[in-house]
């Protein structure tokens, strides 16, 4: 089993990282978000992290933004997340990585 982080690569927050611990991880503007971020381009709640254990694996999905969802430069409704995947949302970009469990 492996767990996702998401870490931020840009701005002022650059280097942080956030485990994706929950079921289901929400990011965006709004401060009951899983993960809170002070962009303007980004909406109340952008964008949702969940693990399909049908796949298996992590998949973002779009919640209907403004300014949408970006994986690797193109923008996405859901899309599966591989090893290294840049997210961007507003100006913000992630990078995806899997946590190896020992």
């Amino acid at each position: 089993m492996a767990n996702g982080r998401l870490e931020i690569m840009n701005g002022g927050f650059e280097g942080m990282a956030y485990d994706l611990n929950e079921e289901e991880v929400i990011l965006g503007r709004n401060p009951t978000t899983n993960i809170t971020l002070l962009d303007e381009g980004i909406s109340r709640e952008h964008a949702l992290v969940l693990f399909d254990e049908d796949v298996p694996g992590y998949v973002i999905e779009d919640l209907a933004s403004t300014n949408g969802t970006k994986l690797n430069g193109k923008r996405v409704r859901s899309a599966l997340l591989a090893e290294g995947d840049q997210i961007q949302i507003g100006q913000t970009v992630f990078r995806f990585f899997l946590i190896k469990d020992d």
